[in-house]
């Protein structure tokens, strides 16, 4: 029961840091250069998807971290941090809106780039 209870705390920790960081990139000014591209989310999401893919082969192959770390950062602070159900609701926004270029590009764009994200993160840390 202790362990559950810490892997628990763990994973509530990481989310708690993980939700500010990404509250706090999206008050960042970033946006506005972009239109109404929504930057803040695609930049979110690009990120997670690199460090999910680069910390899944340091954690696994390079750096030995406890199971709580390892929860703490991968399910906790990246499962906050990452935004996929604020980018379903951006894209239907846009959809709704009559914006279906911008819809699409967003899209395809984040889907492709998440995937390099994960790819770049995955070789980066095979290297070490």
């Amino acid at each position: 029961m202790e362990s559950t209870l810490l892997r628990i705390c763990s994973v509530a920790l990481g989310g708690a840091i993980g939700s500010v960081a990404r509250y706090l990139i999206s008050i960042s000014p970033l946006e506005s250069s972009f239109g109404k591209f929504p930057f803040h989310t695609f930049f979110v999401n690009i990120l997670g998807s690199f460090l999910i893919g680069f910390l899944l082969v340091v954690f696994a192959d390079k750096i030995l971290v406890s199971e709580n770390i390892r929860l703490l950062i991968l399910v906790g602070f990246l499962g906050a941090f990452t935004t996929f159900s604020t980018f379903e609701l951006e894209i239907w926004d846009l959809v709704t809106n009559s914006r279906y270029a911008l819809a699409f590009g967003y899209l395809f764009l984040s889907v492709l780039t998440g995937f390099i994200g994960v790819a770049l993160g995955i070789s980066l840390a095979k290297r070490f």
